[in-house]
């Protein structure tokens, strides 16, 4: 595909209270084996585009451990590349760490690619989308900008803070909003947008004449009235984890099989970083029900409709319900967990009972002993 893509970050209004304190959204942990950012990245190689630049906002040590080289994301290594970009001096302000100061910061890299179109999407929405389809529409429609958008009913409850799309009957978007939460039916911004690279690069380059505020969505609004800029709309599983809320209610869903389908689709792999843990030892005590488990783990109590990462240690009398516990972490003998997130490596033997609700989850810091 002739197409560079952009990985860009999560905009100012995610914040994923606990889990981002130890690392940025892209390289959090999700669904046992994955991290946010696998998504995305696979939809783009899954699609044939192996030159790929991953922006970060901050803490980078976590991202770069998790993608290395990008091997195995299957970027073939004689004509492509994965970048990690990020803004390599200090912002005086977090307000100022924006998408936009970050593209100005590493323009050289993407004025030297090759590419004619780019394709900018941030890792924080999860679905699955084969990007060939929609640079394909983009240039027979001969549009300025193709934004992706899904349509929700439950817009009241999910993909709040999210951008909004107004669009006319032929698709034209006419304004960008933000979801508060005051209307059921929507049509939720993907923030992904495929243009041609001299448009993007001028539309980067006048936002930062603009203002140093200015995200990318902000210079997009402005040019509406003189852009064609339509909606590409798609259709099953999406996601935004941009609140703990969020994104424990997608983990919830998707371990249903039917709402799993929706993202995990047959030929369309989602790649990530694997390792050599062996498989998970259930001793005869156990009872695991409804759950996704990883590999790695030892299982002695019971687990019902939770979510268990790789080499984690449940011990006998512990019971897990509607939880999510990270890789590594250690669930002592007779503790109750109900509604619980458990960061990575936390230990939990003394306190007997943590309960929750889907509203106000409990977290359990990353290390954390308790």
């Amino acid at each position: 595909m002739k197409a560079l893509g952009i990985i860009s970050f999560e905009n100012s209004q995610a914040k994923v209270g606990g889990l981002d304190d130890y690392r940025p959204v892209p390289a959090i942990s999700f669904m046992g084996r994955y991290r946010i950012i696998d998504f995305i990245l696979s939809n783009m190689t899954n699609s044939g585009i192996d030159n790929i630049h991953v922006y970060c906002k901050e803490k980078p040590r976590n991202l770069f451990a998790h993608l290395g080289s990008g091997q195995q994301y299957n970027i073939n290594s004689k004509r492509g590349q994965l970048r990690i970009l990020y803004g390599e001096k200090p912002f005086a302000a977090e307000v100022y760490n924006n998408d936009i100061a970050n593209y100005m910061l590493n323009m050289q890299y993407i004025e030297e690619d090759s590419n004619p179109y780019v394709i900018v999407a941030p890792s924080y929405f999860i679905y699955s989308l084969d990007f060939t389809n929609v640079l394909q529409q983009h240039i027979e429609s001969k549009s300025d900008i193709t934004v992706l958008y899904t349509n929700t009913a439950d817009a009241k409850s999910r993909f709040l803070e999210c951008d909004t799309l107004t669009m006319d009957k032929d698709k034209r978007v006419r304004e960008i909003g933000h979801n508060r939460g005051k209307k059921k039916n929507v049509s939720i911004s993907l923030e992904a947008y495929v243009l041609s690279k001299e448009l993007f690069i001028r539309l980067v380059k006048k936002a930062a004449e603009t203002s140093s505020l200015y995200w990318f969505r902000d210079i997009l609004n402005d040019s509406l009235e003189e852009l064609n800029v339509t909606g590409y709309g798609i259709k099953g599983f999406v996601g935004c984890v941009n609140t703990l809320q969020e994104y424990f209610r997608i983990s919830m869903e998707l371990r249903d099989r039917s709402t799993a389908k929706g993202l995990f689709k047959p030929g369309w792999p989602v790649y990530t970083q694997t390792n050599d843990s062996a498989p998970t030892i259930y001793s005869e005590d156990s009872n695991v029900t409804g759950s996704v488990i990883a590999n790695g783990c030892v299982i002695e109590g019971k687990v019902t409709d939770s979510v268990i990462s790789r080499n984690v240690t449940i011990r006998k009398g512990a019971v897990i319900k509607n939880s999510i516990v990270l890789p590594g972490a250690y669930i002592g003998e007779r503790a109750k967990l109900d509604h619980v997130i458990v960061d990575k490596y936390a230990i939990i033997h003394h306190v007997k009972e943590l309960k929750g609700t889907e509203e106000e989850p409990v977290y359990v810091k990353r290390r954390d002993r308790i």
